[in-house]
């Protein structure tokens, strides 16, 4: 489907804040009770054992303007957003930088993967008990966990949400985050039909280059 010019400006503005963004919550959680290190615990131990994963998601602004796409994630550092047909944007992070590439005004820009709070969902050494906490809900069968680095506000904060499953990596499954930054522009992702772990080729991970190439570059 072909987009309108302001749906694409939508587009472009959720997309961005793949990247340096501050995060929201996704209104699911554990029990206060079961606020304990042991549960972070565990989903870092899913973070380390999720070596890759391929999904299906969906993109949804503050608008409510929805998108989809393929995830493609390889720790550490690795991920790519493709989106659905028509949409002429890609996100990829090639293990030290994340960066977007808008096919359409022949655009690129890129950050410090580091810089990103996707940081804490691709670096699996990262001690996330630093700087993470959990957002209570009423199910134990979902963790909802709040990263974000107090001393470096500008990075912003990522609120995964994770489901107790037996057949992911250390039981959990990564269902999906939200992200809202300063300005409160809110981005949600929603993950499906979750692969862990499964082979992924480097060459994923690359893209091509829309600027014009200058003599002697």
């Amino acid at each position: 489907m072909t987009l309108t010019i302001p749906r694409r400006a939508l587009t472009r503005a959720a997309a961005w804040m793949l990247a340096p963004v501050a995060a929201a919550s996704l209104a699911v959680g554990v029990p206060a009770a079961a606020q304990t290190s042991n549960t972070l615990a565990a989903v870092q131990e899913h973070l380390k054992s999720t070596a890759s994963m391929v999904a299906d998601f969906v993109q949804t602004d503050r608008n409510g303007q929805r998108l989809k796409g393929t995830l493609t994630l390889k720790r550490p550092g690795k991920i790519r957003f493709q989106y659905q047909k028509g949409v002429p944007l890609l996100i990829v992070g090639d293990g030290s930088r994340l960066t977007m590439i808008d096919y359409e005004v022949n655009q690129v820009q890129s950050w410090p993967v580091k810089n990103s709070p996707l940081g804490a969902l691709l670096d699996p050494d990262r001690d996330i008990s630093r700087y993470a906490k959990l957002i209570p809900t009423d199910s134990r069968d979902v963790l909802s966990v709040e990263v974000k680095d107090p001393k470096r506000p500008e990075y912003g904060t990522i609120t995964m949400v994770f489901v107790r499953d037996a057949a992911s990596p250390a039981g959990l499954r990564l269902r999906g985050w939200v992200a809202l930054d300063s300005q409160n522009n809110r981005t949600r992702i929603d993950l499906s039909n979750q692969k862990f772990n499964v082979p992924v080729a480097d060459s994923t991970f690359r893209w091509t280059d829309p600027r014009p190439k200058r003599r002697g570059r």
